[in-house]
Order: C-alpha cells, then structure tokens, then sequence
C-alpha cells in the first residue's frame, strides 16, 4: 500500500490522524485536509488496495477485506492506535475497522458517510454525483479523473456494487468509540435525514453541519471542515450525546 505521510514536526503525545479515501480515488483527493491538520498531529493518508499507488488486486475487495488492508498497513508501518477521518466509502472501510479490529480506533470522523438505505441503486447514486459537481472545487475533476483511470472502471463499478449492499446503518450501533458524522449542506449524495439517524444510532455519536459544503468537504472545504474536526480530535475524556455542529465564522 502507498501513502502519504506528513513533514510537518507534531507533538509526540498525541495519536496520529489516518485520512481514508472514497470510493475511486485516492491519498492525492486528502492532501488539502490533510495540509490543516499536519501541524496537530502526524497525518497518515494511505491508498487502500485497487486505488491510486496501491498495488490492485486482481479480485475487487470486499469492505471488510479493505478493513484488513488498512489494519495490515498499520502493522507494517508500526501504528499501534490512531484517530481516523473517511470520506464516503472511506466511512464503510472505517466502521468497519471500528468493529473488527477496535484496539485499532481511538475515535472516527466519518464525513458523507455512505451508503443511505434509500438511495442504494447505482442510478441514484450517479444522479446525487453529478449535483455536487457544481459545489465542489474545479480542479477536484481532474483528481478524480486521473485516480478512476488508475484504478479502472471495473474496479470502481464492482466496489460501488459492494458499498452499496454494506448496511452501515446497522453496524454503526456497535460501534463504541467517539464518532463524529460530518455533513454539508450541499450533499446531494448522502441526505440529511439519513446522517441525522446516524449520528444518533452511534452510541457516542455527534454530528457536524458545514453549510454550503458538498460530498468533498476534505478537498473543497478544508478550512471549515478542520474547524470542527480539531476540538473534536484534541479532546480528551468523554464526548457529549449526539448534538448538531458548525464551523466557526470565517471558515472556508
């Protein structure tokens, strides 16, 4: 597995931040978030197996197998325990590592988490793909154009086939750790109502409303999405119920 590891000095006391991509693309779709919070904590941001650098796997993998990828990766590179950030599949990927491998997962932030329980056909979720377009920076087009040529379109097709059949929706209720759901208003992907059910399903569940964000809050909105990600990552103790967020004024 490739990844992109941060430069920046970081204080030794706190766990680092992995960064896990959605579905197709790549570390490259992290970096601008991953830029916010490099000077927080060491930022890891790997190309799980079939995307961007990573070798591809002849057979397309399951969400769990992807789940024992990331855990594998761990392993090598020597991180016992981390803070995890996903984006759509990445979310999947995620929750899942949270049930399986929990020793792993200090705590989650899942950000246009995936798949909504309405919206699973592969046609729903091409429509809500091209409404964001709009909201999203231009140059994510070329990101996501280069990191789909690499991985292949059957490979995008068959993982999606996989993500939309994961019911996240019902895992999420075994999941212990602190977990913050992360929304824009611009999501036409993922709704409102189905992250609102989320976050409270989460036994220690918050959620976050960036407004005017899209599907690609990590690479479009970095500024505001660290402002509620920060308070949340350098907490300690126990996390309040689940509750509704914002970003502080001037985030962008």
């Amino acid at each position: 597995m490739h990844a992109r590891v941060s430069a920046d000095p970081a204080p030794d006391d706190r766990l680092p931040v992995i960064l896990v991509h959605g579905l197709g693309m790549s570390s490259r779709y992290m970096i601008p978030l991953a830029r916010q919070l490099a000077p927080y904590r060491r930022v890891y941001a790997p190309d799980l197996p079939g995307f961007g650098l990573s070798e591809k796997p002849r057979r397309v993998l399951t969400v769990r197998e992807l789940a024992d990828a990331l855990a594998a990766w761990m392993d090598a590179i020597g991180i016992d325990r981390a803070a995890f950030i996903g984006n759509s599949l990445g979310c999947e990927v995620l929750v899942e590592l949270a049930l399986v491998h929990p020793q792993r997962v200090d705590r989650l932030v899942l950000q246009g988490p995936t798949p909504d329980p309405e919206s699973r056909g592969l046609v729903r979720q091409a429509i809500g793909f091209f409404a964001i377009a709009p909201f999203e920076r231009w140059s994510l087009a070329w990101v996501a154009l280069a990191d789909y040529a690499r991985g292949g379109i059957r490979r995008y097709i068959l993982t999606l086939r996989r993500m939309v059949g994961n019911r996240i929706g019902e895992k999420v209720l075994r999941v212990t750790q602190p977990t913050l759901v992360v929304w824009g208003t611009r999501d036409y992907i993922v709704p409102y109502a189905f992250v609102t059910s989320l976050a409270a399903a989460l036994p220690r569940g918050r959620l976050a409303v960036i407004p005017g964000a899209a599907h690609g809050i990590n690479y479009s909105h970095p500024k505001a999405f660290a402002a509620v990600l920060l308070p949340f990552l350098l907490a300690t103790g126990e996390m309040p119920a689940a509750q509704s967020l914002t970003p502080a004024p001037g985030a962008s």
